[in-house]
């Protein structure tokens, strides 16, 4: 099948990523995408350890995405990529996974960051980067869960629009 959710937010695997948006995408198989988590066994089993039994799930490093996704790809797999920052989203995207969409879904305020929205907060970085996908055709989207009302990334003013 394909990529048909990739996904930026710093919580990773959660409930709203378990409860909403596996169904709603039919995904069968999560990728994490992690450098820190993916070198650290305690912190990869704990996150392991919430995942109900009937998903499939990998936490790698960005060095291991490409190979991993294609196999999962060639396998037919529903893949839901998730990623901490916009960087790691990119730097995937750059080493050739593709995918026409990009949902932001929670970025943590943080100093020299701003509010876009409840959820979301960035930096001048974050602003280039998302700017960057959107000149690459990616869609950028904001929505916690899907039944939110979905706001487009708008680079012409580096804000969230309808």
């Amino acid at each position: 099948m394909s990529v048909v959710l990739a996904r930026v937010d710093n919580r990773l695997i959660h409930g709203q990523v378990l409860e909403a948006w596996i169904p709603h995408v039919h995904a069968d198989y999560i990728i994490v995408v992690n450098d820190a988590i993916a070198r650290d066994p305690f912190r990869k089993q704990l996150m392991l350890g919430c995942v109900p039994d009937h998903l499939q799930v990998k936490i790698c490093s960005l060095d291991e995405l490409p190979a991993l996704s294609q196999r999962h790809l060639e396998r037919r797999h529903n893949l839901l990529l998730l990623f901490a920052t916009p960087q790691d989203a990119l730097n995937a995207y750059e080493n050739g996974l593709e995918f026409s969409r990009l949902n932001l879904g929670n970025m943590h305020l943080a100093k020299g960051k701003r509010g876009i929205s409840r959820t979301l907060a960035v930096d001048e970085k974050d602003t280039r980067i998302l700017d960057r996908f959107a000149a690459m055709g990616v869609k950028v989207t904001a929505q916690c869960v899907p039944s939110d009302r979905a706001q487009c990334w708008d680079s012409t003013c580096h804000e969230l629009g309808s």
